[in-house]
Formats: C-alpha cells, sequence, structure tokens
C-alpha cells in the first residue's frame, strides 16, 4: 500500500503522515515548501519522518502540471490524502492568485492524476469556511453552502463540486473533509492561538477582532488524524436511492471533521492566559472582511459512519502546544 500526502510538509499533513508511517504504510509525500509561514517549521516537520525508510519526499507544486503526471506515472499509488492548499482568509484579500494556482489549478491536476491511474480513494481537505453566512448552528454538511464570504471558501467549496464531478463522471472514490481550526503541537504560525502564544511571551499586545465577541470550533491535531485514518480506509459507496441530500448517485460523501462545541474566543484566551502563566495585553479590534463570527460542527455523520468523536479537551490540548511551543523555540 502506497499513499500519496500532498502538503505533507504541513501541519495535518506531517502529523497524518508520521501516523501512518506507524503502520508500515509507505507515503510519498509532496509541498513546495513555499514561504507563507515559516519555511524552518516545514522543514523541521519534514525531518521527523525523514528518517523512516517507507517516507518518500518530493518538492513540487500541485500547479505544475508536467510535474504532478510525472509523479502519477512514476509511482504506484493506491490512495491520495490532498492537503495541500493556500489557506487563510484575510491572505486570500491579498493575493487571490495563489489560491487559484493551488487551489483549483493544483486541484484539478490532482483530479486527472487520480482519474487516469485508478485510485481507490481520494480524501482531500475542505473547510468550515465553506458555511459563510450561514446561521444556523451547527453546521451540517446538508445545508447550503452557496454564499462563502472569502476566496479561500470559494476555492473549498469549488474544490467540493470538482471532485464530485469526477466521482460521477469517472466512478472515483472522493471524500471531502470540512476542517474545523485545527490546532495542536507542530500547528501553524498564522493561528490566532500561535500568534497569540508569540505575542505573550513577548509582551506585545494581541489582536482580538470582533471586540471579542467570536466562537470557534478549536479541534484538536491527534482528534483530527484519528478520523482521517477511519475516513482513508472506508471509500463511499453511491447511494443509488440519492433523493437530493448527500452524499450523492456517485461515489462521494463530505463530513464536518470537529470538536462538536464552540467555544468562546475570550475563554479561549483566558486559558492559554493560564497555559502559560502570563496575561495578555488585549487591542480590542473590529471585524475583519472575510471573517465569521461563530463555527461550531455536526459530527453525527463521523460519529454514525465510524464511531469517532473527539476526545480533547481545550485545556489539555493548549497545555500539550505550549509544552511543544516552549521546547521547539526555546532560545
Amino acid at each position: 500500500m502506497r499513499i500519496l500526502i500532498t502538503g505533507v510538509a504541513g501541519f495535518i499533513g506531517s502529523q497524518l503522515s508520521k501516523k501512518i508511517l506507524n503502520h508500515d504504510i509507505s507515503v510519498v509525500g509532496i509541498d513546495n515548501l513555499n514561504n507563507y509561514y515559516d519555511v524552518n517549521l516545514k522543514k523541521s516537520r519534514l525531518q521527523q519522518l525523514e528518517t523512516n525508510s517507507n517516507f518518500q519526499f518530493i518538492k513540487l507544486d500541485l500547479a505544475d502540471r508536467s510535474g504532478m503526471a510525472e509523479l502519477f506515472n512514476r509511482y504506484e499509488i493506491n490512495q491520495v490524502v490532498n492537503l495541500a492548499a493556500q489557506a487563510g482568509v484575510r491572505y486570500s484579500l491579498e493575493n487571490p492568485y495563489a489560491y487559484v494556482d493551488t487551489n483549483i489549478v493544483g486541484f484539478v491536476n490532482l483530479l486527472e492524476g487520480c482519474r487516469h491511474h485508478a485510485i481507490e480513494h481520494l480524501v482531500y481537505a475542505s473547510s468550515s469556511s465553506v458555511y459563510g453566512l450561514n446561521t444556523k448552528i451547527p453546521f451540517t454538511v446538508k445545508q447550503n453552502v452557496d454564499h462563502p464570504i472569502s476566496l479561500y471558501a470559494a476555492t473549498k467549496k469549488s474544490n467540493e463540486l470538482m471532485a464530485h464531478t469526477y466521482s460521477h463522471l469517472y466512478d472515483l472514490p472522493t471524500t471531502g473533509i470540512r476542517f474545523f481550526t485545527v490546532y495542536g503541537p507542530w500547528g501553524r504560525p498564522d493561528m490566532a492561538y500561535f500568534k497569540f502564544t508569540k505575542a505573550i511571551l513577548a509582551n506585545q499586545p494581541i489582536e482580538v477582532y470582533n471586540f471579542g465577541k467570536m466562537q470557534r470550533d478549536f479541534t484538536y491535531i491527534d482528534d483530527i488524524v484519528e478520523g482521517l485514518i477511519k475516513i482513508i480506509q472506508h471509500k463511499p459507496q453511491a447511494d443509488l436511492n440519492w433523493s437530493g441530500e448527500t452524499p450523492s448517485t456517485a461515489p462521494y460523501k463530505i463530513y464536518n471533521i470537529g470538536n462538536n462545541q464552540s467555544v468562546d474566543l475570550m475563554y479561549f484566551i483566558k486559558t492559554l492566559e493560564n497555559a502559560l502563566g502570563k496575561k495578555a495585553n488585549i487591542n480590542m479590534l473590529p471585524m475583519q472582511p472575510g471573517d465569521v463570527k461563530i463555527t461550531y460542527a455536526n459530527i453525527d455523520d463521523l460519529k454514525t459512519d465510524f464511531n469517532w468523536q473527539p476526545q480533547t479537551s481545550i485545556e489539555e490540548g493548549l497545555t500539550n502546544f505550549i509544552d511543544w511551543y516552549t521546547n521547539y523555540y526555546r532560545s
């Protein structure tokens, strides 16, 4: 068994790869190692994987059409997990072309590789951002997601539509995962909890938007990885009795993967302060364009299909993150 994992130097990609390699499965990992955030952190994640003889890393951009075609021709790949993406809501306001290149053009290249090489199952990252202007909480995969409020969200909704098309036309089993605010050790420096930690330790103010009136469904990385492992192992089946709701007459499925609860941002900051043993200097600011006030995942489908539910409290998860952070960045 050989699995292709894209975005392998990223937060989720590296931790998922580590878990899969522990099961004695071969992983081919690709990443373009762009400078959206600290490249040294990405390289440190890779170093953890490269000691395993079942792991092979290739520096490659999803948008490289010929390079992607060569990759699929060169390796006998059984399954694909696509975690490569240009992430970040606010950055999509500054550099929209980066989102089109990676999240749309790159995803088509990946779909074509899967199509022409009889890939058994494509699992790909979507995002809670697709829920956009929805106000009914918790968010469920049966809700309409036709009103995104950032280009990032729009590209992720596009991925879901493109995947369904390939599932329908070519009988390619695809599963989309709508991630809800993933956090934990080895996380992304552009995420709020990472920025808050760095600022608090440096005695600098933290920027809190919408004057703190925000809620997020924070999901710990280990819980995410456990859920992904279960999903990868079970490809979706076509629903021949489909009546207009998910899944589909194609082998296609969408899941929310979250903590199944929404945490007030100010409580999150207080918990972070407790873990650090240090108070934050808070700079309250208005709502930012493209952001949403609340995310909250309904995970009933994951519970029903895989008996999966998160195990890590926000208190435990942030403590684990602070332990890692202070060790990794120790002077």
